[in-house]
């Protein structure tokens, strides 16, 4: 579903089928596990991630996940000190026993507009830095923009060869109820290759990128996602989305992103406490692209909390 070759067709086919037989099987699952504890009895407890193992950080964090295999994590975010009130440091870890460490991001400081800069290093944090991998950029309110760690056009070659990649598009539609309803996310990333490799989006302008190209419909090696549009519960007076025990407190923050043509779930982020939140994503997300989709949400956006 995701490629820009004329074999995406087949491919997609085979992948739909997999994925429906997935979710199938977690749906009669969770049906089975709620009729024999029934309502009001202990939580379903939350499904950790299968180990991951990688020999490179900046590869792995970088790379799309595998196809088939959901990569479950957990964004925590650190408010204590006496700034972090107003920069709070976030940290993305893969939710297993190990828990081990992927990447850190905070807001810049000193800056006209919002920026967070993503590291895989959490004690170094800095544009300088050798661990600086990605940046989430946010020009106009609503819509914010993820590029990797290269080059500001300006400063490129002629080839564009080192210039940065535009890596994610995020639009938040204004939301007219305000706190009284859901938010609504369109999310456009690079299409992906036959080899199931992101197809490089290096804009020589501002004239060129992602939010751009979306606008005036050039769709061409482009993927549309959007947020799933939450329920209404009568007996909750509430909006709500099947998380599958993988988010337990309700949050205006709570999304799933998700395909359109089969509404094959790309990215959930739900809250779990105060300050942790759960972050899982599929195939063709990489890491860098996820978490910065989910910083996006924490960002003050106008009209739409």
């Amino acid at each position: 579903m995701f490629q820009t070759t004329a074999d995406k067709e087949k491919e997609k086919k085979t992948k739909k089928k997999k994925v429906e037989e997935s979710d199938e099987s977690d749906s009669e699952k969770e049906e089975k596990s709620k009729k024999k504890k029934g309502k009001g009895k202990k939580k379903k407890e939350r499904a950790p991630s299968p180990e991951i193992e990688f020999d490179d950080l900046e590869t792995f964090v970088m790379d799309p996940a595998p196809q088939g295999v959901t990569v479950k994590c957990r964004v925590t975010r650190d408010q204590r000190g006496m700034d972090k009130s107003l920069y709070p440091l976030y940290y993305l870890h893969l939710d297993n026993e190990k828990k081990t460490f992927l990447l850190a991001g905070r807001k810049r400081k000193k800056s006209a507009t919002s920026n967070y800069l993503i590291s895989i290093d959490a004690t170094d944090l800095s544009r300088g830095g050798e661990n600086f991998v990605g940046k989430l950029s946010n020009l106009m309110g609503t819509k914010f923009t993820v590029f990797d760690n290269a080059l500001n056009p300006e400063r490129a070659l002629p080839d564009m060869s080192n210039a940065r990649q535009e890596l994610a598009g995020i639009i938040y539609e204004t939301n007219v109820l305000g706190m009284k309803g859901p938010r609504r996310m369109t999310v456009i990333i690079p299409g992906m290759s036959k080899d199931n490799e992101r197809v490089p989006l290096r804009p020589r302008n501002e004239c060129d990128g992602l939010l751009v190209r979306y606008q005036n419909r050039r769709m061409e090696n482009l993927i549309e996602l959007h947020n799933k549009t939450p329920v209404w519960n009568e007996d909750t007076a509430s909006h709500v989305l099947n998380f599958n025990g993988r988010v337990t407190q309700a949050s205006v923050k709570n999304f799933q992103i998700v395909h359109n043509k089969d509404d094959y779930i790309v990215m959930q982020f739900g809250r779990i406490a105060d300050d942790i939140f759960t972050l899982d994503y599929n195939y063709p997300l990489c890491a860098v692209q996820a978490f910065a989709i989910a910083l996006s949400s924490f960002d003050g956006k106008i009209a739409c909390e």
